[in-house]
């Protein structure tokens, strides 16, 4: 079998293209069956940390070393394995380090569980010498898809850690289903990082949010004015974008301040020159943000280009508005994309993704009410002198939609905007512990800005999804839907300005000649 040995120093240019957390993260769904755990269990090999020193501490069976003969793994998700790190740091040669090691791989579904002497298995790794209190890397040539690993020691012994590395094969939607194309299951990588001082950049695009800060991407923190780090990601495959996620879950004191959203086409992964983009947009602390992209339009993109503000540690995801090429689970290439001057294949209807209500993306429209704040949004008004405006509260019932097509969308047909006053709107139904906790009353939220026309300026819709638990304030003149609810009947108090006679001074109305449509 033909393997090479790497030195550790040629880490980078070897095994560099498997990403530097999925090799942790790959294994983690957990391992199938081992032959022995009668020192430590073998889960120890999957651990992200490395491993550390246990001389003199003993467990119920005494020395807490990991002792088995062979060890079967289900990875994360399906790949091409290019190489192992068989680790055997702290296990000296007076201690129960394993001689020498060997590694088989094979193809199985996902719900199997494959015994040891199964006639699938196919050897890619012979047994091999081990050292003491070291790291093993071995370059293998590209498998053909795998998920099941198996790792032996001759003829017993301990192993530190194990690392799988390869390349990930792509699972993506069928037809025209919006998904995830930063993900790493759908074939994302990231492929440059300005700084990885605390958290390495990958692990942006791992499934699920960050245990902790250190599950994220941090920098270190810079002094310098104008100072920003960034993260460029190679997409599963060229699609149309029109969403990114955002999480900064667990930095609370150290979340980037605001950041930019930047996307390109590009054969190769250099240096990408980065076009389009949401442009600086303010973050929060320990939240998800939702943001619709903008100049995205009939454009296909490959990478993605993230930067924050001044530094600090985020998560991120991004989501298209239709797939270029669509692949099935496990095929090795990916087909040749459009070019970027492909039309969207929807271009006749305008779908407006509804993304889950926050203070940051709905900031330029208005102000966004949950939590205990004091003061958050004070009334407005700007009626002309003599116009017998006063302020009041209103109380409305609103009945669930139900004009929702089988595709899940709805259409927007009316806006209006208040152009002297501000409106709130604030439910008056049973709300989530936090604001974008997802309950079973929620109502939508729809606006865009005032054109130079003065009318809406369709090009800066958004729409939204709010709990009980938020309540929203539209700011002066700003375009919206009337209220419009989900789910169950909900009654919302209003609180604004109004003359209270009906006229276009309290409200103006604005039926849309274009076909727009919300995708709930």
């Amino acid at each position: 079998m033909e393997f090479q040995q790497i030195p550790l120093e040629q880490f980078n240019e070897s095994l560099s293209l498997a990403d530097r957390t999925l090799k942790h993260r790959l294994l983690e769904d957990g391992l199938s069956k081992c032959s022995d755990e009668f020192f430590a269990e073998a889960i120890n090999l999957l651990q992200v940390e490395p491993s550390v020193s246990m001389k003199g501490q003993f467990g119920p069976n005494g020395d807490t070393t990991l002792s088995n003969d062979w060890c079967i793994i289900q990875l994360g998700t399906p790949g091409h394995l290019i190489g192992f790190d068989i680790d055997t740091s702290h296990f000296s040669w007076y201690e129960t380090k394993a001689p020498a090691g060997s590694v088989e791989v094979l193809y199985g579904t996902p719900d199997e569980s494959p015994r040891a002497d199964d006639k699938r298995w196919s050897e890619v790794l012979p047994k091999t010498s081990l050292g003491p209190n070291s790291r093993h890397l071995f370059g293998i040539p590209r498998t053909d898809v795998i998920n099941f690993v198996k790792l032996k020691i001759y003829p017993d012994g301990g192993v530190a850690r194990f690392r799988v590395y390869g390349e990930v094969a792509p699972v993506h939607a069928l037809e025209a289903t919006p998904f995830d194309l930063a993900h790493v299951f759908a074939g994302g990588r990231v492929v440059y990082v300005s700084d990885q001082h605390f958290g390495v950049g990958s692990n942006l695009i791992l499934p699920g949010r960050g245990k902790d800060m250190g599950d994220g991407w941090e920098t270190k923190r810079s002094r310098s004015k104008g100072h920003k780090d960034w993260v460029i990601i190679k997409l599963g495959a060229p699609g149309y974008l029109e969403q990114v996620e955002i999480d900064t879950a667990h930095f609370k004191g150290n979340f980037p301040e605001s950041c930019e959203i930047e996307a390109t086409y590009s054969e190769t992964d250099l240096d990408v020159q980065a076009h389009g983009g949401e442009g600086l947009t303010k973050l929060g602390p320990h939240r998800q943000h939702y943001f619709q992209l903008e100049n995205v339009e009939n454009t296909v993109f490959t990478h993605v280009k993230m930067t924050i503000y001044p530094d600090g540690g985020a998560g991120y995801s991004t989501l298209p508005e239709a797939p270029a090429p669509v692949l099935e689970q496990g095929e090795p290439e990916i087909a040749t994309p459009p070019s970027p001057s492909t039309s969207s294949p929807s271009s006749m209807v305008t779908t407006i993704p509804v993304l889950p209500l926050t203070p940051e993306a709905f900031a330029s429209f208005g102000q966004v009410i949950q939590g205990k704040f004091h003061k958050l949004s004070l009334l407005q008004s700007s009626y002309p002198s003599g116009s017998s405006a006063t302020a009041g509260i209103s109380v409305y019932r609103c009945q669930p939609l139900t004009e929702v097509a089988s595709d899940g969308t709805t259409p927007l047909k009316v806006l209006e905007r208040h152009p002297y006053t501000n409106q709130a709107f604030i439910p008056m139904g049973k709300g989530g512990a936090e604001g974008l906790k997802e309950t079973s009353e929620r109502y939508l939220v729809v606006v865009a800005q005032n054109g130079a026309d003065d009318k809406p300026d369709l090009k800066t819709l958004r729409a939204f999804w709010a709990s009980t638990a938020q309540g929203v304030v539209y700011g002066t003149a700003i375009w919206h839907q009337p209220m419009t609810v989900l789910d169950k009947p909900l009654d919302l108090a209003c609180v604004e300005t109004q003359i209270g006679d009906g006229s276009a001074a309290d409200c103006e109305i604005v039926e849309l000649a274009e076909v727009y449509r919300l995708r709930l």
